[in-house]
């Protein structure tokens, strides 16, 4: 494995959020401390509980993983289709870089900004809202896998994609409609019987429910398969990117 050249990507694409750290860092920063003054303080005021937990530590979990699947998959969709973009992809393709060495630069640059984010929201959670976590390993496992898992959906659509709209189409039609409907601001439970069985093929339910349970022991599903169908996604994506690498889909074009 070229080391040197995961490096260099990787470190390409560190510095380049540094240098925008107001869009990479800051900006998903205050639109989720604006969400918390809405969310936690107006309408936290009218609703004591959730399951036991105050509304405002309650949909924490939810406003991280929100903010965590947006911009896993804007990093990681944005550092692949830039190259292709401008043309500079061709370089990387020429050098004597293999294919997974270039997947692990990109994904693992655009998961670890994610990563930076998520950590800097819960510790400004703390900030508006009693916050404890019960089990940190777990919370974690589900935020690393989930920066990883996004990052190689965000990847996949930035080599889908021919232009700055296709770009933004899925995140803006299908994942965020879903993040909202996965028990973000409210639990599963709280639905009528027939929503509930509706929200189970809702993939982004197991992803909100497992990161509550690390912090708060209750969840919509089990634990056990939260972490299967992150789990399987993951699988689902690696393979997806495998075809595109083997395959040359518009990296060749």
């Amino acid at each position: 494995m070229n080391i040197y050249a995961i490096r260099v990507i990787y470190k390409y694409e560190m510095f380049r959020a540094l240098d925008t750290w107001l869009q990479s860092f800051a900006s998903p920063v205050i639109s989720t401390a604006l969400y918390f003054v809405v969310f936690g303080s107006a309408i936290g005021t009218r609703i004591e509980t959730i399951e036991g937990v105050s509304y405002g530590s309650f949909i924490v979990p939810g406003l991280t993983m929100l903010v965590l699947l947006t911009q896993s998959i804007a990093n990681a969709s944005f550092g692949i289709y830039f190259p292709r973009f401008t043309g500079t992809i061709y370089e990387v393709l020429s050098a004597p870089v293999s294919f997974f060495e270039i997947l692990v630069g990109y994904v693992g640059a655009a998961a670890t900004k994610s990563l930076i984010i998520g950590l800097i929201i819960l510790a400004t959670a703390g900030f508006f809202v009693p916050l404890e976590i019960a089990h940190p390993f777990w919370m974690l496992t589900f935020l690393v896998l989930t920066c990883i898992s996004f990052s190689l959906f965000g990847f996949i659509i930035g080599l889908w994609a021919t232009n700055f709209e296709k770009l933004q189409l899925i995140p803006m039609l299908v994942i965020t409609p879903l993040v909202f409907l996965g028990g973000t601001f409210y639990s599963v439970n709280m639905l009528p019987p027939a929503w509930q069985t509706i929200s189970l093929f809702n993939p982004v339910v197991y992803l909100v429910s497992g990161f509550r349970w690390s912090f708060f022991e209750v969840a919509d599903v089990s634990v056990g398969l939260s972490l299967a169908m992150i789990s399987i996604f993951l699988c689902i994506c690696l393979a997806i990117v495998w075809w595109m690498f083997s395959t040359g889909y518009r990296l060749k074009q």
